[in-house]
């Protein structure tokens, strides 16, 4: 069963070699369509105006995913959608990102968020309701340990072009300090060999929001020298706040929702 969640996830993710247009079986999660045919009425299909609302920051504070939207966010997930979506979000940030002429001073940096930008927790998600269920930190950290997130395709493949324009990158994460290896290790293994910075969340900011501790972290970067021309991250709270950069890009993620 784990092999078989594995080669699945790895189709879905795009980490073999196959069409973007393949059918995916959903054989993770027993979903059922969620589109009709001859103007028949489908159950739900407003969960695709929450995550308009989700997306655009109008829809906040909330703590679950909707129930009824359940099978909606796994059949987006899953699905050829979410890919579609972080490919217009990559490209967009690469035809930005050539358009720029760099500082000889090798100080510009292009800031990725981790989870859900740079490397996916869907194999999690998808055993714990897609963000129906409660957030266990307690789960959840025991799958970060295990350090076998794979990456999200499209972030990837930007990275690796941002790296041949001369950009360097830092990660700048919410996990904390004490998961500094695994995730260093992680990272390396889905593909992203080197980067300017890691920066994890130390104690010093327990209890502060994510905008205070990232706002926190980017304008040390500044203090250094630094100069942020590109800030990208699945949650508003990684590019709203301070020194957020030049310009700041969306990934998606209707899963959770982090103040």
């Amino acid at each position: 069963m784990a092999l078989f969640l594995f080669l699945f996830l790895a189709t879905t993710l795009g980490i073999s070699q196959g069409s973007d247009q393949d059918t995916v079986t959903h054989k993770i999660h027993l979903l059922r369509p969620q589109s009709g045919a001859a103007g028949n009425h489908v159950p739900g299909l407003s969960c695709l105006s929450w995550r308009l609302g989700v997306e655009t920051n109008n829809v906040v504070g909330w703590i679950t995913v909707p129930e009824e939207c359940k099978e909606y966010v796994g059949h987006y997930m899953l699905g050829h959608q979410y890919r579609k979506d972080s490919r217009v979000v990559a490209n967009q940030a690469l035809l930005y990102a050539q358009s720029l002429s760099l500082a000889r001073d090798c100080k510009d940096v292009w800031v990725f968020d981790i989870d859900e930008t740079a490397l996916s927790n869907l194999p999690y998600y998808a055993q714990h309701g897609f963000g129906v269920e409660p957030y266990n930190p307690t789960l959840f950290n025991k799958w970060v340990m295990e350090g076998k997130a794979p990456a999200l395709p499209e972030t990837l493949n930007l990275y690796k072009k941002l790296l041949s324009l001369g950009t360097k990158v830092v990660f700048l994460t919410g996990r904390p300090e004490y998961q500094r290896s695994v995730t260093a290790n992680n990272l390396r293994k889905a593909g992203y060999q080197t980067w300017e910075k890691l920066i994890l969340k130390g104690s010093s900011y327990s209890g502060k929001s994510a905008v205070v501790y990232k706002s926190s972290e980017r304008k040390k970067l500044a203090m250094s020298g630094y100069k942020i021309i590109g800030n990208m991250g699945d949650q508003w709270s990684d590019l709203l706040g301070t020194d957020v950069g030049n310009r700041t890009f969306k990934m998606p993620d209707p899963m959770y929702y982090i103040s």
